[in-house]
């Protein structure tokens, strides 16, 4: 369903001292106690990918205690652009890159597939809405509840910030970009998103399908429950990839051994969890 894509480019980097400091945020340290060398892998991008990273950065250090893993939730693009400029080892996004980031020399490495949850206040009695009529609700054509199905009240709609890979991915697949309507609510982060519908009855967002818990309630799309099992069958349509990026000439062994981790059965056993396997 999505295609890994490899980008080269020949990208310098520097030996300061004893210890290696690595452009792109990975750190050598001197043999411990247990004989092997410490690294330390800097990782920062979508919020959305960051449980999933954390989850396999916990479990891996068991493999590898030597190995600390550092991860930074900052948003998609700014994940892009610290691989892209060596200010992190690894970048997190939750979107595929634009035309103009094509050209940094990235590799794009999938690790999982999301699917996006519509959520409403646990007390909105709407269950179900279409595609056409999330879009509407989003570019301000629809504003009460009761177009919908629920009881009068004015919409409040709530959206991710510019730059979000949730957002850029949503706004996308549901047809409405660069058209949020005037007056929506943006936030950092998915955390902030959630909190906001969890408090206010009458507010509408997304988030990611692995970060959803009983403060919030789904709605069913085109009457299709947001479920992983309907993402793998292709009948909940809003779903994107989970990406790690990086310069490949700007990659040390030990992360290399991270990532092939990663896409091994072990770690795709943890996407497999609360996200989609890809392996």
């Amino acid at each position: 369903m999505y295609e890994k894509k490899m980008l080269v480019s020949a990208i310098l980097f520097g030996v300061f001292g004893l210890t290696f400091l690595f452009a792109g945020g990975g750190k050598e340290s001197p043999q411990g106690a247990s004989g092997k060398t410490s690294y330390t892998i800097e990782v920062s991008g979508s919020t959305s990918v960051t449980p999933l990273m954390e989850m396999l950065a916990a479990e891996y250090s068991k493999v590898k205690p030597e190995i600390t893993i550092n991860i930074n939730g900052t948003g998609s693009s700014d994940g892009i652009t610290a691989a892209s400029q060596k200010a992190t080892e690894l970048g997190m996004s939750s979107r595929t890159l634009k035309p103009e980031e094509k050209g940094y020399g990235l590799t794009e490495l999938i690790i999982a597939i999301d699917g996006i949850a519509v959520i409403v206040n646990p007390a909105n009695p709407v269950q179900n809405l279409s595609i056409e009529q999330i879009r509407d609700i989003y570019a301000g054509n629809i504003t009460d509840w009761r177009q919908v199905g629920g009881k009068a009240g004015k919409i409040a709609v709530v959206s991710r910030e510019p730059g979000s890979g949730t957002r850029g991915a949503f706004e996308e697949i549901i047809a409405f970009k660069d058209a949020l309507v005037l007056g929506a609510t943006e936030f950092d982060g998915t955390g902030a998103v959630k909190a906001e519908v969890s408090k206010n009855a009458d507010a509408i967002g997304y988030i990611s399908l692995g970060s959803m818990d009983n403060s919030v309630k789904t709605v069913s799309v085109e009457g299709v429950p947001a479920s992983t099992d309907n993402v793998i069958n292709g009948t909940y349509s809003i779903a994107r990839p989970f990406i790690i990026l990086y310069l490949p000439s700007n990659i040390r062994a030990e992360t290399k051994q991270f990532l092939d981790w990663v896409m091994s059965s072990d770690g795709q056993a943890i996407a497999g969890t609360s996200w989609i396997a890809v392996n």
